[in-house]
């Protein structure tokens, strides 16, 4: 039954919620609204004055001979169709300039809660779903909120208006033009669910589009490596035509919705001609209130018709809406407690007490973990692909809670210490480096804006990263591009490390800094490392052993287990998973003999 509730909320064509949730964001535009109906008013007042204007014009002056009459309605008509044209001018930049407020302003805030969004949350949801959630849902959702409720509002009023002067002026030939009404009605609720689950399902293709498009694009590179084109085209094709039936099933209803439309608001204007003639033939009806009537009969479709129009919008939005706020309704998995506290600056003693942790129910990756490493002290982590070392890493930093015991910092839960404080004093390098677009400055400053250029060149220097920057014409100020796609691998891991560093951490995790470096630049590397890492608690995670020999120790971990720890010496006089790694390195590397003299 809470099933059947939760899919009949989730597939109502009105959710009320939503649309109240979604008028919220008109309230600070309070002023802008009432300007933009009080446009909207004058348009309607200006517009339904017109035709009566057109039945005094032909009753009282023109069947009579009165040109000084004629001539004054004539003007006072002109006047009113320029008050039509300024009211519509400044009614559609106030709507518009307002429309673009509400957007900026939920684009902003759903970006600000995508980054407090934990990383599971990444984990499970495409990329390019999440950019049509910022872009194309949120301008469904702009027509609704700057210009739907308002013309709303002057529409409803208009037709008001116009019913009731038809009822003025003849009643016989108003009723008759009403009789239309319960058809429009019919088009408008009869066909609400088809229009939603159209424009739904349309946005969820087009979402599948963007996703698709993001990951093909960002993959190119590995694609032409294997010459995937052709499997990529087919794959795409598929996820395009889907979205392609979509849009036409979409295009089909609105095809005989609006013309059906037109046709019901046709026979109502045939009627007035029908009646409407016999009666001006039998002298019931004047000439002017023949053409009065013809002119509201016209205007007095146009609002029902933008009601349907306003319906179509409303379906829209709805689509919209409720993906958008699918997303801003996500609670963050990593919350800072009620009562965290600011973790103040430390030492850098890190203690895993009977760490258990797992991604995703009861299938472990840490199993009762317990680790105490010093201030100051480096530890490497080894251990084969998948044992648990970079899970480490993620709940160390709190990308995610563990599952069961607890991790101390100086002392501190860091479930206890608010993220900022804790991860502004982490500095992490991962084996991929990433660059956002900018300068070389720009991303090496990221983590410390207030650091200085004696700061900055101290750390670049001792890196080796200077030299190579210096090679640049604008040097530091040169644009590194999308993903620092203008840089070398290596370089890009470079100005990784250094941003690190500038950041001046108290703990340092590198996870695989080094795989991406030739053994050249990992060798200025260690010897500055060696000079930064002082006094720093760092954790190293390395398939290249010979990275991490000089570690004050080492912990290798396996199946989500520590099953040994030493220094690279006591481990390789065991004979556990330590020394068979070493071996099996230094054999495929071509000196098996190296690894046995260090053995023995």
């Amino acid at each position: 039954m809470a099933h059947d509730l939760e899919q009949e909320r989730h597939t109502a064509p009105l959710n009320r919620g939503l649309l109240l949730r979604l008028l919220k964001y008109l309230s600070p535009h309070k002023g802008r609204v009432a300007l933009a109906i009080s446009l909207m008013l004058g348009v309607s007042v200006t517009t339904i004055t017109i035709p009566y204007l057109a039945k005094l014009l032909i009753d009282d002056y023109i069947t009579v001979g009165n040109v000084t009459g004629l001539n004054r309605i004539a003007l006072i008509m002109i006047l009113l169709f320029v008050s039509a044209w300024v009211f519509s001018y400044w009614r559609g930049y106030v709507m518009a300039s307002m429309g673009q407020g509400i957007i900026y302003t939920m684009r902003q805030q759903l970006y600000e809660h995508l980054q407090r969004l934990s990383l599971r949350y990444y984990d499970s949801i495409q990329v390019g779903r999440l950019i049509t959630r910022l872009t194309s849902d949120i301008d469904a959702l702009n027509e609704l909120l700057s210009g739907g409720v308002i013309n709303f509002i002057s529409d409803s009023v208009t037709l008001i208006g116009i019913a009731a002067i038809m009822l003025a002026m003849n009643p016989r030939l108003a009723a008759l033009t009403f009789v239309t009404i319960p058809f429009l009605f019919y088009m408008m609720t009869g066909f609400r669910m088809k229009i939603f689950l159209a424009q739904r399902q349309v946005r969820e293709k087009v979402s599948a589009v963007n996703a698709s498009l993001q990951e093909n694009i960002s993959g190119v590179r590995v694609t032409q490596a294997f010459t995937r084109e052709k499997e990529n085209l087919r794959r795409f094709g598929e996820v395009n035509r889907a979205s392609y039936d979509a849009a036409i099933h979409s295009i089909g209803i609105f095809s005989f919705f609006w013309p059906t439309i037109d046709l019901i608001s046709a026979v109502g204007t045939v009627i007035v001609l029908w009646f409407g003639g016999r009666w001006l033939v039998e002298e019931q009806l004047t000439v002017g209130e023949m053409v009065a009537f013809l002119g509201y009969t016209g205007q007095f479709f146009g609002p029902l018709r933008n009601l349907g129009q306003l319906f179509r919008i409303i379906q829209t939005a709805m689509a919209g809406a409720e993906r958008v706020f699918g997303v801003m309704d996500t609670v963050p998995e990593i919350q800072d407690r009620p009562d965290a506290v600011e973790l103040p600056p430390i030492q850098g003693h890190v203690q895993f007490e009977n760490v258990t942790f797992a991604y995703d129910g009861d299938d472990y990756v840490l199993e009762d973990i317990t680790l105490e490493v010093n201030p100051g002290e480096t530890v490497a982590l080894v251990g084969h692909t998948g044992a648990g070392k970079t899970s480490m890493i993620n709940i160390l930093c709190r990308f995610y809670d563990v599952t069961d015991g607890r991790i101390l910092i100086d002392g501190y839960d860091i479930r206890d210490v608010t993220q900022k404080s804790l991860r502004s004093q982490i500095g992490l390098v991962l084996q991929e480096p990433f660059l956002f677009s900018g300068t070389i400055r720009e991303n090496l400053l990221y983590g410390n804006p207030q650091a200085t250029e004696e700061d900055m060149l101290t750390v670049t220097r001792a890196l080796g990263l200077h030299d190579f920057v210096q090679q640049f014409a604008d040097g530091y100020d040169t644009q590194v591009q999308e993903r620092g796609s203008r840089l070398s691998l290596g370089q890009r891991q470079l100005v990784s490390f250094a941003r690190a560093i500038i950041n001046d951490p108290r703990i340092l995790i590198l996870d695989e800094a080094t795989a991406n470096i030739d053994t050249q630049t990992e060798q200025v590397i260690q010897k500055a490392l060696e000079h930064m890492l002082a006094g720093r608690t760092s954790f190293v995670i390395a398939h290249r052993l010979t990275t991490i020999q000089r570690a004050d120790r080492i912990v290798v971990i396996d199946k989500g287990q520590i099953v040994e720890t030493g220094t690279h010496e006591e481990l390789l006089t065991r004979h556990g998973i330590y020394r068979r790694l070493y071996m099996v390195q230094f054999r495929h590397a071509g000196r098996p003999s190296l690894a046995d003299e260090t053995v023995s």
